[in-house]
C-alpha cells in the first residue's frame, strides 16, 4: 500500500481510467465539501466558533497520523516543512476557523456565495506563485467576480458599503484558502497529494489541541446529536475524508476539467442550506450567487496553462524513485 496510494507515483500523467471516471471521483469530492458550509451553521448553533474550528482538525490530523504511519509515507524534508506549514495555515486553521467565526452570524447561503470566489481566487494564487503571466482578460473577469461579491455581501448588510464583521471573515477564509490550495498543488507534485494534506494536519495538531482545550476550558461544549453529527463530518469527512476522492479525480484527470467542477460546490451548499436549513433562497441570493459563479468559471478557464501536465517526464521518475 506504500507505493500504491501515493499520488506522486502518478505526476504528470493521469491514471489509467476512462476520462469520466476523474470527472466523478471529482463531484464526489466536491459533494462532500459542498456540507461543510451548511452542517458548520447546524454546528455554531451550539458549540463554540473556537472549538468547531480547531476541533474539527484536531479529529482529522488523528486520522492523518494513523494514515500516514500505516502507510508509512515519506516525511517531508528541509524546506517543504516550510511549505507544508504554508498549508496548514491556509486550509486546517484560516479557512475552518474564520469560517467558523463567519456562520455564527450569517446565513449559510450567504456564506457560499461569498466563498464561491474560491476557485478565482485559487486561480489567482496559483498565477502569482507560478510566475505566470496571464492574459488581461483573466484579471478582468476575477476583479469582476471580487466585484460582484463584495456588492452581494453588501446588499445582504443592509446596503453598499455596509459589509459587517461576518463578511470580512468569509473573504480571510477564502484568501487563507486559496493560498493553501495554490502552494498544496505544487507541494502535492513532490510528496504527493493527500499526503500533502495529512502532514498539514499532524505539523499543525499541536496548535490546534491547544485552542480546543482552550475552547473547552472556557466553555464546556454541549450539543445535541444532530450537532455533533455535523461536528463529527466537518472533522472526518471535511477535513479529510473528501480530499480523498477529490485528489483522486485530479491525479485520473483530465485536471483542467475535473478542477473546473468545484464551480459545483457553491450551488450544491445553495440548495443544502435551503432543504437542511430551510433557509428562504431570495433573488437577491441566486442573482449574486450565478453572476459571482459564473466569473470564477471564466477566470478559472482564462487562466493560462490548466490543461498541462503539472510535471515532466523526469519529474515522474524522480519522485517515483523518492517514493521507494
Amino acid at each position: 500500500m506504500r507505493h500504491n496510494s501515493s499520488a506522486t507515483l502518478r505526476i504528470g500523467q493521469p491514471i489509467s481510467a476512462g476520462p469520466a471516471t476523474g470527472l466523478w471521483w471529482g463531484l464526489v469530492g466536491v459533494a462532500a465539501f459542498s456540507f461543510t458550509v451548511p452542517f458548520t451553521r447546524v454546528a455554531v448553533a451550539a458549540l463554540p466558533p473556537l472549538f468547531i474550528g480547531s476541533g474539527r482538525a484536531v479529529v482529522a490530523a488523528i486520522l492523518a497520523a494513523c494514515a500516514l504511519a500505516i502507510t508509512r509515507q515519506r516525511r517531508p524534508q528541509g524546506a517543504q516543512w516550510a511549505r507544508v506549514a504554508v498549508v496548514a495555515g491556509g486550509v486546517v486553521v484560516g479557512f475552518p476557523l474564520l469560517t467558523s467565526f463567519a456562520l455564527a452570524s450569517v446565513p449559510a447561503s450567504h456564506g457560499a456565495v461569498v466563498i464561491a470566489l474560491l476557485p478565482a481566487a485559487t486561480a489567482t494564487m496559483a498565477v502569482l506563485r507560478g510566475h505566470e503571466r496571464p492574459p488581461t482578460r483573466f484579471w478582468i473577469i476575477t476583479g469582476a467576480g471580487a466585484v460582484a461579491a463584495v456588492v452581494f455581501a453588501s446588499a445582504q448588510s443592509g446596503g453598499l458599503g455596509q459589509l459587517h464583521l461576518a463578511d470580512l471573515l468569509l473573504f480571510g477564509a477564502v484568501v487563507c484558502a486559496a493560498i493553501g490550495y495554490a502552494e498544496g498543488g505544487k507541494l502535492a507534485r513532490e510528496l504527493g497529494s493527500w499526503q500533502t494534506v495529512s502532514w498539514a494536519l499532524v505539523l499543525i495538531s499541536p496548535l490546534m489541541v491547544c485552542m480546543a482545550v482552550a475552547s473547552m476550558a472556557g466553555q464546556p461544549p454541549s450539543a445535541t446529536p444532530v450537532q455533533w453529527a455535523a461536528f463529527a463530518y466537518l472533522g472526518v469527512v471535511s477535513m479529510f475524508l473528501g480530499f480523498f476522492a477529490w485528489y483522486h479525480g485530479l491525479a485520473i484527470g483530465p485536471m483542467a476539467q475535473v478542477s473546473q467542477i468545484q464551480l459545483v460546490q457553491p450551488v450544491l451548499s445553495i440548495c443544502w442550506a435551503g432543504l437542511i436549513l430551510g433557509e428562504d433562497l431570495t433573488w437577491t441570493t441566486i442573482v449574486g450567487g450565478a453572476i459571482v459563479i459564473f466569473c470564477a468559471g471564466l477566470a478559472v478557464r482564462s487562466r493560462p496553462g490548466t490543461g498541462r501536465p503539472v510535471g515532466s517526464g523526469k519529474q515522474v521518475l524522480a519522485a517515483a524513485s523518492r517514493s521507494r
